[in-house]
């Protein structure tokens, strides 16, 4: 265990004294503080000053959707739930959530989760097969380190700093919200539907529940691009084919799910947030086929990495 955490802090060390490193962190806290700019003092914003109005004439058009167009049964549910979720901020006083409000602006920079992705792609790409074009895997491997131990050591780097990403997005997304729009409204709930009642969340909690559905799409990329990495040795095409599979995954598989065995297709499992605030992308699919899809992918990604790293001839 000592000789793992030691390569860990030595690939930590690798990562963080790159200049593109800090570029990168650099790029995302000036993301998220444009994003607070430009909501606070370019965008229009709306206060929802007749809010309860609104939502009154929504229910009335929701209402009248339900009966004068044919269904699915799941997706009247939504509108019921919506309905109902209208109907307890109308009774109870609760605003919905601004933009230009803390919780609003935090919500809104949870997707930039996929920037922190995009960068972590990077450092999983690189992280393997920078050591095979700079020639330096040989020095590696002449320590008397069992090669599983360097390449999951390098794995725990990369999700090391998927983790840094994740924490600098919400700390620096809360100290701009604090900045730009101060601590109006932070007493407002976080509303949801849980066995057909309406129930109040703490905003922050949810916003920390957002981060971690996000996270798992991050993890599963940056798997796949590190798994590429070490089997092809190529940094430009982990990161090609991660990128255009990120960006492209999930439109794929919503134009392909009329199609029962889309569900078994990674990115059809990715996005759990589907079973709390929406409905399954295929019908039949549940929270414990998801999750169990998601941990075969990342057995195989990781099966493959160490198998073909541990067979690899280096001297070739």
């Amino acid at each position: 265990m000592s000789h793992l955490l030691r390569l860990i802090h030595n690939e930590n060390i690798k990562i963080y004294k790159r200049t593109g490193t800090w570029v990168m962190v650099g790029i995302m806290i000036l993301t998220v503080a444009s994003i607070g700019f430009f909501t606070n003092f370019v965008l229009d914003s709306d206060s929802h000053a007749d809010w309860k109005t609104q939502l009154t004439a929504e229910n009335t058009q929701l209402a009248d959707t339900m009966e004068s167009t044919p269904m699915p049964e799941h997706q009247k549910q939504l509108l019921q739930e919506k309905i109902a979720l209208n109907e307890y901020r109308i009774h109870h006083d609760i605003a919905p959530i601004d933009r230009d409000s803390l919780w609003g602006y935090m919500v809104d920079t949870t997707t930039l989760t996929g920037l922190a992705a995009l960068f972590t792609i990077v450092i999983a790409a690189g992280i393997v097969a920078s050591e095979f074009s700079w020639g330096t895997i040989k020095l590696l491997l002449i320590r008397p380190v069992s090669r599983t131990k360097i390449l999951l050591a390098k794995y725990a780097s990369t999700l090391l700093f998927a983790l840094m990403m994740i924490v600098l997005l919400f700390s620096s997304s809360f100290l701009f919200g604090i900045l730009f729009f101060g601590f109006g409204g932070a007493e407002t709930p976080y509303l949801s539907i849980s066995n057909g009642k309406v129930v109040e969340q703490n905003m922050i909690t949810h916003i920390i529940e957002l981060f971690g559905f996000r996270s798992i799409d991050l993890i599963m990329m940056v798997t796949l691009a590190f798994m590429i990495s070490t089997v092809f040795r190529s940094n430009s095409l982990s990161i090609g084919i991660s990128l255009f599979l990120m960006f492209t995954g999930p439109q794929i598989v919503q134009l392909l799910s009329r199609y029962d065995w889309t569900k078994y297709i990674l990115f059809a499992n990715t996005n759990l947030q589907q079973y709390t605030t929406g409905t399954p992308l295929v019908e039949g699919m549940t929270w414990t086929f998801s999750i169990t899809m998601l941990l075969i992918y990342f057995g195989v990604f990781i099966f493959l990495s160490l198998f073909i790293f541990k067979k690899r001839d280096i001297a070739s």
